[in-house]
């Protein structure tokens, strides 16, 4: 492993950007050379309020022009996110994206075609792939111990207040993009990952009772993949309930519940549900999301010269299929074949 300092400027001075300040500040081996967001404000409280010194700027050609910065880690708003990681990549900068890593398939392509051919480093923000309880049961499927999966849920219910700070940009369709785009798609990339196979037919329905969003807030997908899997994914913005993230898993020699198995292979005596005690997923607006172990990972790809299990070219498949479930949704629910054309 090649031991040096790596420069991080965080592009974006929103939420996010604290929560990953803060776990920058934990790596020893990074320092934060750049704070930037389109107003300057902003980007000075951040840096007062993580408590470092460093550049404080407001367009991103003035990042890129810094020789300091080897990582670029993109926190704006969800329609700004492809354009400028495609800006970072053809920089030479390795670069971490924050969900979703773009809103349309021309923008999704570009960016995949832009990262691999500069040759960096990337990582999509799929942050609940660091989850304790979704590490074991991701460990949990890779060793057998539910046989092979045939059937799986995944479901992200987190209502979305007209009061949220990210209101403006999350009730609109030309910023958000969609209901599975803006937040199902953690749900789509789980069903992925733990599955570790690729969709080949989607059907999707959805509704919009409150009329608050530009698009259906409320979106439910069933998801045929090429190994013979079912599965069904839903997004949920217009729920009147705290943050629920759930994940079902279905195999021929057992099935998984969230933190309860039933293993007969594991357990050749059980009678009821085990419980692993595991740490859940949860909203970041209460306690609970795992940056400091995705960046720490992210770090050590790039020390070590390795790609990430989740970079831009392995996320490219989970936002593809929400761009297919979108597709879907708008065709009133017919079937629509991956990959997209």
């Amino acid at each position: 492993m090649v031991e040096r300092q790596l420069g991080v400027a965080i592009h974006g001075a929103g939420w996010v950007a604290g929560a990953h300040g803060r776990s920058w500040l934990k790596q020893p081996q990074v320092q934060i050379v750049s704070l930037s967001d389109l107003d300057r404000r902003r980007a000075e409280g951040l840096a007062q309020q993580l408590g470092v010194q460093c550049p404080v700027r407001q367009r991103l050609d003035e990042v890129l022009a810094d020789p300091a910065v080897h990582i670029v880690d993109i926190c704006t708003p969800s329609h700004l996110h492809a354009q400028q990681a495609i800006q970072a990549a053809q920089a030479g900068r390795h670069v971490l994206v924050e969900k979703p890593i773009a809103l349309s398939l021309p923008e999704l392509r570009h960016l995949r075609e832009a990262v691999q051919q500069a040759g960096v480093k990337s990582l999509a923000s799929f942050v609940l792939r660091w989850n304790p309880m979704v590490q074991t049961i991701h460990r949990l499927v890779q060793s057998g111990a539910i046989g092979r999966v045939f059937y799986a849920e995944a479901d992200y219910w987190h209502n979305i207040p007209s009061t949220h700070h990210a209101w403006p940009f999350h009730s609109k369709q030309a910023t958000a993009g969609s209901a599975m785009l803006l937040a199902g798609c953690h749900a789509v990339d789980m069903l992925r990952w733990l599955l570790a196979d690729q969709a080949e037919e989607v059907s999707a329905v959805g509704n919009n009772p409150t009329g608050r969003f530009e698009y259906p807030p409320n979106v439910t997908a069933w998801i045929r993949f090429r190994g013979g899997a079912v599965a069904k994914v839903s997004a949920l913005l217009d729920c009147q309930m705290p943050y629920t993230f759930q994940v079902e898993l279905a195999g021929t020699e057992g099935t998984i519940r969230e933190n309860r198995i039933w293993s007969r292979r594991l357990f050749p005596a059980q009678t009821g549900w085990s419980t692993v005690p595991t740490g859940l997923p949860d909203s970041a607006d209460v306690h609970h999301h795992p940056f400091d172990a995705e960046i720490a990972h992210f770090v050590q790809c790039i020390l070590e010269d390795r790609e990430s299990h989740c970079n831009i070219a392995d996320a490219y498949w989970s936002h593809e299929l929400c761009l297919a479930i979108d597709r879907s949704l708008a065709l009133g629910g017919q079937p629509v074949r991956l990959p997209l054309e």
